[in-house]
């Protein structure tokens, strides 16, 4: 896994945390997870734009449970910021979620404010059940209490791309997850640097639990 790793060519101010096969190895795991516990079920899994969608391809082509997918929106970044902003929710995209076990899927766990909104909102759908899974957990963000269901990586508190997740709509093509460094990416895109970077370099997968779990309605 690589750590703190040095900007990688062409790109500048990016310093990659999770490898291209670091990231793919631990969907294979959450999809086998994601298999057992929902097994025979009715499934729809629901990815939050935009950041989310390179993740939720890759997981649902790991899973073989017949299921159903969606999206919808959420954002709290917009533009050339690193600092979160006022939420804005958009349900207009997503499926008929009435009698439906619901696994919502974002890219990355911050302050739970999107994630928290969003459960609420999807169970008012109709929902049988809502469980979450995330990608990346940001340590030392969190000012709403929650715990996903899933999730794959435990990261410090950086603003981090790729893999679908973007600073001003760049790098989600990325095939790794990266940290930005604030000053060189100001200079590259003639904005402002907040002076993020890499803060630590610790990280940490969620175990997974081996016993399928039994789905039941939420209450």
């Amino acid at each position: 896994m690589a750590q703190g790793a040095a900007g990688c060519a062409g790109v500048p101010g990016v310093k990659v945390l999770l490898t291209e096969s670091d990231i793919h190895n631990r969907v294979q795991e959450l999809g086998r997870r994601i298999d057992a516990d929902y097994h025979g079920q009715p499934l729809t899994i629901v990815g939050v734009l935009t950041g989310s969608l390179v993740f939720l391809a890759d997981l649902t082509r790991q899973l073989s449970t017949a299921h159903r997918i969606g999206v919808l929106q959420a954002s709290s970044y917009r533009g050339a910021t690193t600092v979160a902003g006022s939420l804005e929710v958009s349900l207009d995209l997503a499926p008929d979620l009435q009698g439906r076990h619901v696994l919502l899927l974002d890219d990355i766990l911050d302050t739970g404010q999107t994630i928290a909104t969003l459960v609420e909102q999807v169970r008012c759908r109709g929902a049988l059940s809502v469980r979450t899974v995330v990608l990346l957990r940001k340590l030392g963000r969190q000012t709403v209490p929650f715990e996903p269901d899933y999730f794959g990586f435990e990261i410090p508190d950086v603003f981090v791309v790729g893999y679908g997740l973007d600073y001003n709509d760049e790098f989600r093509h990325l095939p790794y997850l990266a940290a930005l460094d604030g000053h060189e990416i100001a200079e590259a895109f003639g904005g402002q640097g907040s002076g993020f970077g890499v803060q630590g370099s610790g990280f940490r997968s969620q175990p997974l639990n081996p016993e399928p779990r039994t789905l039941t309605p939420d209450p």
